[in-house]
């Protein structure tokens, strides 16, 4: 099958695409036709070993053997292992690959279920939400399961004023509908050029970081959530209430299959979505990635496997 490997850290000239036998899946396990994965941060960070704790993971020196890209997938089961019971053959999924990536092939073998608490290891599939089309349902796992379990470790409820650094990509777009759920008032950091879609996404306040700084502000927060990584609680520490929450994706409770199963109800009530930014093929993959190196993507990026049958939905 084809997929995209890369033999060392670097720039997203390291990707390469390479043929490499197809998986056959366990008697515990789906195999998944790929019709669509995404150029997620966290797949440049791996590609970059940035942080360095990336090496401790993914390899010290260099990456593992055949190590695939691609923290999230959609497609159809192509076939299941004999003692899989929730899932069968064309069913339409979309799933976190967990540690083991492996979401840049054209197919992907994933358990059914895991022990709880290692799902973010293992990875996760569920079916696919019927209102979004496969390149949208791939950037939602990874991306809107880090935002959830930011809500979650915030204890985020319903009056709280939270304001949320780099609103405008992935994560951040995905927070900001999060926040508004729960029932939170919501102040947006990005650039001007994406005011109108936070705006969109039910951002209640914004702020141009380029012409503001907002942590010398004099209004106060509940929740400060730095989706970006590019502060420290130290910075925020004037614009937090009194046993107001800093949160940066660290230290966050485990991500479970109901997570998972939420963010799917949320999206087919019509109360989460998406943002694509662009899509490019998985033969343009090192494009992609230069893209999303830039820093300036409103969303998501998805990348597709190839022709989707029957359309994209």
């Amino acid at each position: 099958m084809k997929a995209v490997t890369f033999t060392e850290y670097g720039s997203p000239d390291v990707l390469k695409m390479c043929e490499i036998a197809k998986p056959v899946p366990k008697d515990n396990e789906v195999l998944i036709k790929v019709f669509a994965t995404s150029a997620h941060i966290g797949d440049t960070r791996i590609r970059k070993a940035d942080p360095f704790l990336v090496r401790l993971v993914f390899g010290l020196f260099k990456p593992k053997k055949n190590l695939i890209p691609g923290l999230e997938i959609s497609g159809v089961i192509e076939s299941v292992g004999k003692n899989v019971t929730s899932f069968k053959k064309d069913d339409q999924v979309f799933a976190l690959t967990g540690f083991g990536l492996g979401g840049y092939a054209e197919y992907r073998c994933l358990p059914e279920k895991v022990k709880k608490g290692t799902q973010e290891k293992k990875g996760l599939v569920a079916l696919k939400p019927e209102n979004l089309s496969y390149e949208e349902a791939a950037t939602v796992p990874a991306g809107a399961l880090t935002a959830l379990k930011n809500m979650e470790k915030a204890k985020i409820k319903a009056g709280q004023k939270i304001l949320i650094n780099g609103a405008s990509g992935s994560l951040g777009t995905f927070a900001i509908q999060l926040a508004k759920y729960y029932g939170a008032e919501v102040t947006a950091v990005c650039s001007a050029t994406n005011f109108e879609l936070v705006r969109s996404l039910g951002a209640d306040q914004v702020i141009d970081y380029t012409a503001e700084d907002f942590t010398k502000s004099d209004k106060k927060y509940d929740v400060v959530y730095d989706a970006v990584m590019k502060l420290k609680k130290a910075h925020c520490s004037t614009i937090l209430k009194k046993n107001g929450v800093f949160l940066n994706n660290y230290n966050l409770p485990v991500i479970e299959e109901k997570d998972l199963l939420l963010l799917k109800d949320l999206i087919e009530r019509n109360k989460l979505k998406p943002v694509l930014d662009r899509i490019y093929s998985i033969d343009e993959i090192v494009e992609a990635h230069r893209y999303v190196d830039k820093g300036h993507k409103k969303g998501n990026v998805a990348i597709t496997m190839g022709k989707i049958p029957g359309g994209n939905k």
